[in-house]
């Protein structure tokens, strides 16, 4: 079996199994519980596999086996194990034996799964019903993961797991709705922005709301090596879980994944100051309200110096703290906006203004509207650069009108990512899709950074032949009158 296959062997198992959920608790729910339950047997299966390979290895001898297990990237005792649960799949209390199996695997890995599980209740009859109608859900859901093997393939590959895992979590933000952005960003969008970044070997990488983690795990593709360190702080616990989870999925295990609020709580911190990186990159909550701006003036890591946002708009803020968590003279920072992070005035306007002067804002890319799941608005992404020479232009992309068409979501295309991203590099002008706008040409347009302003997609109106389409009125009209009265004979030899 091929990796598409596998791919799709297990994508199909896990999709049935969400079958147990629907109509339960929404999407944005019940997919804590089935990525969870994923991530449960992926760590029996290793389990086993590598149990076998160590009873080949050492002869059967138990004591060196045991050794070797405990030295595996996870240790899962036989009754914390998948097998476990499934040979009890038929118990009275299988909710709150699954919380145990959960909270051992926990104890066990602490220093990689501490709290990753405190977030779910397997046994919450809010969630998942009665007694009986939980105890016959989390059944199924046994026995639909029981059908599913997560070991490794002959080279001992795992990247299929983590890519079905990914593949999930869109399917899972594609049914939520409104919630779908508060833990997923787009597959294309997330592959344009770290193509656009483009770390490379040795950089630390942080996204400061990084969701489930999928836009850090592409930044760290790019690298093409394992040479890389990714950072990452998210807000909401149950999706902080996913993001650790599918980060050891991925076989990144020594990301780091923090819990908490970024713009009151920032966790990246040495020696009383914000920890620098070399790439900054995020989609945060677009137009997030009470994002924290009654302790902005006071912030001890002088984040807002340039000026504090509204209340009510938590673009700028995030933006603010992406810059200055970047490295002086080398870093470079990319963000998703909506469109009125460039262009609304205010105090937003002096924060522009500020960024723009300071010679740190590299290029602005608006995309297509409704790609991004829970909203048909379109978005823009800004490239920040800490290396740019004094006088460089700032790039102005319009991709916006070039994507695949669906009936719910619009996709970039791979041509329409690479288009961005060879325009982004040769940093030339494109008739009606791109133009490098002077520093003096943004002042004059007082910081406005409205793609239009730049970009000019007109399309003239063909030039219309009046003569010609007069006397095709004519024509017409005179075709009418015959039909009106041969109709009018007609009538009448009818009687009518």
């Amino acid at each position: 079996m091929n990796k598409k296959q596998k791919k799709t062997e297990i994508f199909n198992v896990v999709w049935r199994a969400c079958n147990t959920f629907r109509g339960v608790t929404e999407p944005s729910m019940y997919k804590n519980y089935i990525l969870t339950m994923l991530f449960v047997k992926y760590l029996s299966d290793i389990r086993k596999y590598k149990l076998a390979e160590f009873e080949k290895k050492y002869s059967g001898d138990k004591v060196r086996i045991e050794r070797a297990m405990t030295r595996e990237r996870f240790i899962v005792s036989e009754k914390a194990s998948f097998d476990y649960l499934y040979a009890h799949r038929n118990d009275s209390d299988i909710g709150q034996t699954i919380n145990k199996v959960l909270e051992n695997i926990e104890d066990a890995n602490k220093a990689k799964l501490h709290n990753v599980f405190r977030n779910i209740d397997f046994n919450s009859e809010a969630n998942l019903g009665q007694a009986r109608q939980r105890n016959n859900r989390l059944k199924n859901l046994l026995e639909d993961f029981a059908a599913l093997d997560l070991k490794p393939d002959n080279n001992g590959d795992m990247d299929v797991i983590g890519d079905v895992y990914e593949y999930l979590i869109e399917r899972f933000a594609a049914s939520a709705g409104k919630k779908a952005g508060e833990f997923y960003t787009p597959a294309a969008v997330s592959e344009t922005l770290a193509r656009l970044v483009a770390p490379q070997k040795g950089d630390r990488i942080c996204d400061p709301a990084c969701g489930s983690g999928s836009l850090l795990i592409r930044a760290g593709k790019q690298v093409g090596s394992k040479d890389f360190a990714l950072y990452g702080q998210e807000m909401n616990g149950s999706t902080w879980a996913l993001c650790k989870m599918n980060m050891f999925l991925h076989e990144v295990d020594a990301a780091h994944i923090q819990w908490e609020d970024t713009i009151r709580h920032p966790q990246f911190v040495e020696d009383d100051a914000l920890m620098k990186f070399d790439i900054v990159i995020a989609n945060p909550p677009f137009s997030l309200d009470k994002w924290g701006q009654e302790m902005a003036a006071e912030d001890r890591y002088a984040r807002f110096q340039r000026g504090i946002p509204p209340k009510s708009k938590g673009g700028w803020a995030f933006i603010s703290h992406m810059l200055a968590t970047a490295i002086e003279g080398t870093s470079r920072v990319g963000v998703v906006v909506p469109h009125g992070v460039l262009f609304r005035g205010g105090q937003e306007g002096k924060i522009r203004e500020a960024v723009i002067s300071e010679n740190l804002l590299d290029a602005v890319i608006g995309l297509p509207a409704n790609l991004f799941y829970g909203t048909g608005i379109p978005a823009a992404l800004m490239i920040f650069d800490k290396s740019r020479t004094p006088g460089r232009e700032v790039l102005f992309i319009d991709a916006g009108r070039e994507f695949e068409q669906s009936t719910n979501q619009n996709r970039l295309r791979p041509q329409d990512i690479e288009k961005i991203v060879t325009t982004f590099r040769k940093r030339q002008g494109v008739d009606k899709y791109a133009y490098p706008a002077s520093f003096k040409e943004i002042e004059e347009n007082e910081f406005n950074l409205n793609i239009p302003r730049y970009v000019d997609t007109f399309e003239p109106e063909p030039e219309i032949d009046i003569a010609a389409t007069q006397k095709e009125i004519e024509e017409i009209e005179a075709e009418l009158v015959e039909t009106q009265t041969k109709m009018g004979r007609y009538l009448k030899e009818l009687g009518l």
